[in-house]
C-alpha cells in the first residue's frame, strides 16, 4: 500500500495545523527520527517484532492524529486524549495487539474505536481493507479528513458495540480500548478463522485476550497485560441492590 496522505482538519476538537519547528512555534525532533525511536523504545522492547507492523508503524505519522496542543506528546508513552472522553492508544498495547492479530495482506480488517484513525491508518498498511467503525461524529469526520485518498480503508460512523453486521464477515476485528465482558455480538461477525482482539477489564487488571472463531465456535485465549481505558458501550452492566 502507498503511503497515506493525512490532512489534519482545521478547528475541531483542537485539531489544527500545526506549525513546524523551522518557526519556532512546537519545537520537535525531526518526525521520521521520532517515529524510530517510538518503535525502538516501546515496541521492540516489548516484543514486537513483526517486520511489516514495524514498517507500518514507521510509515505513519502518529502526531497528525492527536490535538494540537499535545502534539509534544505524540512519541511518548502512554494513552493520548483525543476529546469526547476517548484516547489514542499507547504504542505499546497497541502493537502488541496488532502483532497478536496476525493481519495478512488479505485480510479484511474492522477497527472498533477509531478515533481519528491513526490505527485504520496503520493496519491498512497491513490488510486488504481495514473500515474504522468510530461512533462519535466529530471524531469519525476528522478520522474521514485524515484518510482521505486511502484506497483500501474508510470510516463508519455507528454505534461500536454493534460492529457492522451489513460487511461482516471480518477477518480481523481489533478494539481500541478495553472490555468489561466479553463483546459476542463483535465475535459473531468474524469469518471463520477470523481473530478478534481486545483489552478485557477485569477489575484494576487488564488482560489482551485473542478470540478465534473456528467451525462456528468461539474460542479465546490471553496474551499479556495492559491497562487501558475501556470502550464506551463494553461496559459490564451494573446491577443494583434494594
Amino acid at each position: 500500500m502507498r503511503p497515506l496522505k493525512c490532512i489534519r482538519p482545521k478547528g475541531a476538537l483542537g485539531y489544527k495545523p500545526r506549525h513546524s519547528a523551522h518557526h519556532g512555534t512546537i519545537p520537535m525532533l525531526d518526525s521520521a527520527q521520532q517515529r524510530a525511536n517510538m518503535v525502538a523504545t516501546q515496541l521492540r522492547t516489548n516484543d514486537v517484532t513483526d517486520t511489516r507492523l514495524i514498517k507500518a508503524v514507521l510509515s505513519v505519522p502518529r502526531e497528525d492524529f492527536v490535538p494540537a496542543a499535545l502534539v509534544p506528546l505524540a512519541y511518548m508513552e502512554g494513552c493520548i486524549p483525543l476529546g469526547k472522553g476517548r484516547v489514542l492508544l499507547d504504542l505499546r498495547s497497541f502493537g502488541k495487539m496488532a502483532q497478536l492479530a496476525a493481519i495478512g495482506p488479505s485480510d479484511r480488517v474492522l477497527d472498533v474505536g477509531c478515533g481519528t484513525g491513526y490505527s485504520t491508518a496503520v493496519l491498512a498498511h497491513l490488510a486488504a481493507h481495514v473500515t474504522g467503525l468510530e461512533q462519535e461524529r466529530e471524531l469519525a469526520e476528522i478520522a474521514k479528513a485524515h484518510l482521505r485518498g486511502a484506497a483500501n480503508a474508510e470510516i463508519a460512523c455507528s454505534k461500536m458495540s454493534d460492529g457492522l453486521p451489513a460487511k461482516a464477515p471480518f477477518d480481523v476485528i481489533f478494539l481500541n480500548g478495553a472490555v468489561e465482558q466479553a463483546p459476542l455480538a463483535l465475535t459473531e461477525q468474524l469469518a471463520d478463522g477470523g481473530r478478534l482482539v481486545c483489552i478485557a477489564q477485569e477489575g484494576p487488571a487488564g488482560h489482551a485476550r485473542l478470540f478465534l472463531r473456528e467451525g462456528g465456535a468461539v474460542g479465546e485465549r490471553e496474551a499479556f497485560d495492559a491497562q487501558v481505558p475501556v470502550l464506551p458501550g463494553f461496559e459490564k452492566i451494573r446491577s443494583f441492590a434494594f
